[in-house]
């Protein structure tokens, strides 16, 4: 897919996501066999659910159908949230994920895994797990020091009602 076409999908579909209260995370269009796929992510700072999903994807593809932006050849319009362990790319991202345990990429000294604790505009605050019996550890991370950042999936964790109880 060429850029100007992915930045005329954007601008056509940003504002009909927006307008449900959504951010559009993502758009794609992939080849697979004669038939084209049209993936687009979006999110919010409270997540999106399956109504929310439905009437986009309803709306994108009145849009799409109206303005014919997706040629004459078939298409499947595929819309959903970003996965469980997603990058995090933009500053609301990381707002987002605020509580998840991170798995960092630094740019100079290596990888560290850290559950996001705050944000702000130059960093975030993290707290770094305790190994072995020790303590946690809490740390500062200037966006300029992330390279990567990606959400892990925890299958242990205890929610803070529980903890709390």
């Amino acid at each position: 897919m060429s850029t100007t076409q992915s930045e005329r999908l954007r601008e056509l579909l940003e504002p009909l996501v927006s307008s449900q209260g959504l951010d559009l995370e993502e758009i794609s269009v992939d080849s697979v066999g004669r038939k084209r796929v049209l993936s687009v992510v979006v999110d919010s700072d409270t997540g999106a659910d399956l109504d929310q999903i439905a009437d986009v994807s309803r709306a994108l593809s009145a849009k799409l159908d109206e303005t014919n932006a997706m040629g004459e050849g078939e298409y499947t319009l595929e819309v959903g949230t970003p996965g469980a362990e997603r990058p995090l790319t933009e500053h609301r991202h990381y707002v987002r994920a605020v509580g998840r345990l991170v798995k960092f990429q630094l740019t100079e000294s290596g990888e560290v895994i850290a559950r996001i604790l705050e944000v702000d505009d130059e960093g975030l605050d993290v707290e770094v797990p305790g190994v072995k019996g020790r303590k946690a550890t809490s740390r500062r991370l200037a966006f300029s020091d992330i390279d990567r950042a990606r959400v892990q999936v925890e299958f242990n964790r205890k929610d803070k009602k529980e903890e709390e109880a």
